[in-house]
């Protein structure tokens, strides 16, 4: 399931992520995209997308990483929705 597309954005990519995100928690950029909500570590370049049932779409976090994004998006997914 790991997608290597996100692993190399450029400065201008993150920047223009982090802008653009809905809410930032801890480094993490949380926005809402047409299959769900995308999230971006900023400090790292790993990133995964959950769908609309909350499930994990795609990513290219590890397993602990995934862990914790997730425990961060069940607490502030309510902040994101519309």
């Amino acid at each position: 399931m790991n997608d290597d597309r996100f692993t190399s954005f450029t400065y201008e990519e993150m920047k223009r992520i982090a802008d653009n995100a809905d809410i930032i928690v801890n480094g993490y950029a949380f926005t809402k995209i047409a299959s769900g909500v995308q999230v971006v570590n900023l400090e790292r370049s790993t990133a995964c997308v959950f769908g609309s049932d909350d499930s994990v779409i795609e990513t290219s976090m590890d397993d602990i990483e995934l862990e914790i994004v997730t425990d961060y998006y069940k607490r502030n997914k309510r902040f994101i929705e519309d």
